[in-house]
C-alpha cells in the first residue's frame, strides 16, 4: 500500500465528519439510477471502489443487495460507513486496500467509483487501475465511474486531479468497454461550491 496516499486519506477522515467533506452525498442518485439502467437486481454483486464513508451501500442494503464489497484506501472511512451502518456492517465485505495495489480473487456484475479514477495522474497507477478493472469483470459486467468533468476542479483535497469527458473516458478503458450512457452534475460541496462531474456506465464485451 501506498502508505503517503494511506496517510493522506486518513488524515482527511480523521479531520473531518463525513458530512463536511467536499464530496459528501445523502442520496447518490446517479449511480443508483445508472446502476438501474445496468440491470441492478437483489442478487446483483456489486463492489464499490473507494466508497469509503459512502452513502451509496447504504441505499444498495435498503434494496435488498446482499452482494456488496467497499474498498477503500483508508481504514478511517470504513471504519465511519461501520459505525454509521452498525448492525448492518455484516452485510458488507469490507475491503481496506489500495486499488492500485489490490489483488482481486472474485469478479463482481458491477463496479462503481466515484472520483477515485481522477486522482491516478501517472500512466502506471492508471494501468494497474484498469488491470484491476478488467479482472473483476467478466464479459456483460458494468462499470460506473464519475470523475471530474473537463470544466470540474483541477484539484481536490490538495491532491492534483485528471479530467475526463465520457469520451475521453472510454477512449482511456480501451476497447473492451462499451460506453452505453452517461449524465453530467453539478455537485455542491456542503460548503456550497459547486464542481462539475461527469459519470459514465459501461459495459464490458466478450
Amino acid at each position: 500500500m501506498n502508505q503517503e496516499r494511506k496517510r493522506h486519506w486518513d488524515g482527511v477522515y480523521d479531520r473531518a465528519a463525513e458530512t463536511r467533506l467536499g464530496w459528501f452525498q445523502e442520496t447518490p442518485a446517479i449511480s443508483l439510477e445508472l446502476a438501474e439502467i445496468a440491470g441492478l437486481r437483489a442478487n446483483t454483486s456489486v463492489i464499490d471502489i473507494g466508497g469509503g464513508a459512502s452513502r451509496l451501500i447504504d441505499h444498495l442494503i435498503g434494496r435488498g443487495l446482499h452482494d456488496l464489497s467497499v474498498l477503500d484506501l483508508s481504514r478511517n472511512a470504513l471504519d465511519a460507513a461501520r459505525r454509521r451502518l452498525g448492525e448492518r456492517t455484516e452485510e458488507v465485505n469490507w475491503i481496506a486496500s489500495d486499488i492500485t495495489l489490490w489483488s482481486p480473487t472474485r469478479e463482481y456484475d458491477l463496479w462503481h467509483d466515484r472520483a477515485v479514477f481522477h486522482f491516478l495522474t501517472d500512466p502506471d497507477s492508471r494501468a494497474a487501475y484498469l488491470s484491476r478493472l478488467d479482472r473483476c469483470l467478466g464479459p456483460g459486467g458494468h462499470a460506473i465511474i464519475a470523475t471530474f468533468a473537463p470544466d470540474g476542479p483541477e484539484t481536490c483535497s490538495g491532491l492534483p486531479v485528471v479530467r475526463y469527458s465520457p469520451d475521453s473516458l472510454a477512449e482511456t478503458l480501451g476497447g473492451r468497454f462499451t460506453l452505453l450512457t452517461h449524465r453530467f452534475s453539478l455537485h455542491h460541496t456542503p460548503g456550497g461550491k459547486p464542481q462539475s462531474y461527469q459519470f459514465s456506465l459501461f459495459r464490458k464485451d466478450g
